[in-house]
């Protein structure tokens, strides 16, 4: 999870984080477009899952969340 500059956090998943968080602060489309208008984001939180399908069905639940109760996994 990602904090953008407007304090809004962006949910995703990778399996090249420090690369994925590259793309979304540079200048190529490469990054998601919910954060092209946002940069920079920084890093916040993540969470390790053995393959892509479990890591996308968190992913999916975390979508569902308020700000708060992701603001409170942060923490």
């Amino acid at each position: 999870m990602v904090r953008c500059s407007d304090n809004s956090l962006y949910c995703g998943t990778t399996s090249q984080l420090e690369k994925r968080i590259k793309e979304h602060n540079s200048s190529s489309s490469r990054g998601a477009k919910y954060t092209r208008a946002k940069k920079p984001v920084a890093l916040v939180y993540f969470e390790d899952y053995p393959n892509r399908h479990s890591a996308m069905k968190r992913e999916f639940n975390v979508k569902k969340w308020t700000k708060l109760k992701k603001e409170a996994l942060i923490k």
